[in-house]
């Protein structure tokens, strides 16, 4: 691995001057100023991206960061190369694979100035592709799992079991936190992508009322907006967690969990991911080329996508 690079001023990303649609406001720019690394950051030369509801939602302005300021790059997920290290940064090097969050700055870019607490390196196992579906969805999967008390023994109702956090909380919920029972809804067409992850029982929403089913379970995990229902498959003393409902009353025991981004959390799944028991889940579309961005947000925006939509090679 070189340890070499030459760093341009200018750079290609895809940048929204404004709030609005993705596909009025987002253009790719081809002199987009590279941005300048920070204390505790590293600069990363972007090689694989991934797409999440709240990119298209932090465009829209429906989701508004503190002291965020346009224009802006999209994009959280992504996997590439540390290029330049700038001061106080501990554990990365220049060449280092890593992989994470940005939070600052976006990663639909060539380059992007990332805090190192937000990065692991690469699994070896992982394409970078593969290494860039993950950050996001494995971290809210896995928050939200740890905040809810799944334990060994317990049983889980996945709602959406087949979206980027679905597919990743079915995974999690058997190798690591040890669930005795995973069910999942999903459409017709992704009963089997369900099975395949571990899900013992996959319920098709188009012809199943879930909260209708005679078995109740311990916790259950709400990747759609349907908390009003989830309470009603849960077992009395379990628990509902949503990751979609943050600023409605919600039912009890339903409660909402937003997810931090973190280093640490992915270094703890490593061995998961090394060993294969937990899987990246690409979306069968995917990848989008970076030239195609606005098509692949529409394809999320579908809400049709299985697993995760990936954006590669990045230029």
């Amino acid at each position: 691995m070189a340890t070499n690079f030459v760093v341009p001023t200018k750079m290609k990303a895809w940048v929204y001057r404004e709030y609005g649609d993705v596909g009025n406001v987002l253009r790719l720019n081809q002199e987009f100023e590279v941005p300048e690394v920070q204390k505790g950051q590293v600069l990363v030369k972007v090689l694989a991206a991934a797409l999440n509801p709240i990119d298209h939602m932090r465009v829209n302005a429906v989701y508004k960061l503190p002291h965020f300021t346009l224009p802006a790059v999209p994009g959280y997920d992504l996997a590439g190369i540390v290029v330049k290290v700038g001061g106080e940064v501990e554990k990365l090097k220049v060449g280092d694979e890593v992989y994470g969050c940005a939070t600052i700055y976006g990663t639909l870019a060539e380059y992007t100035a990332v805090d190192e607490s937000t990065l692991a390196l690469k699994p070896k196992k992982l394409s970078f592709e593969e290494a860039a579906s993950l950050p996001l969805v494995i971290h809210t999967a896995y928050g939200g799992l740890e905040r809810v008390g799944l334990s060994p023994g317990k049983s889980l109702l996945v709602l959406g079991g087949a979206g980027g956090v679905g597919t990743l909380v079915i995974q999690l919920a058997k190798e690591v936190f040890g669930a005795s029972r995973v069910a999942a809804t999903c459409s017709t067409g992704k009963l089997d992508l369900l099975k395949s992850l571990g899900a013992d029982l996959a319920i098709d929403y188009t012809k199943v009322n879930f909260e209708d089913l005679s078995e109740k379970f311990d916790v259950v995990y709400v990747a759609i907006g349907q908390s009003e229902r989830a309470v009603k498959a849960v077992k009395p003393g379990g628990s509902v967690v949503t990751i979609v409902e943050h600023s409605k009353t919600l039912p009890p025991p339903a409660f909402s969990f937003v997810s931090a981004s973190d280093g640490a959390t992915l270094e703890k799944l490593k061995p998961f991911l090394e060993s294969g028991k937990v899987k990246p889940v690409i979306d069968p579309k995917s990848p989008f080329p970076f030239s195609q961005a606005i098509e692949a947000f529409s394809h999320l925006q579908t809400c049709r996508a299985a697993g995760k939509v990936v954006i590669h090679p990045v230029p």
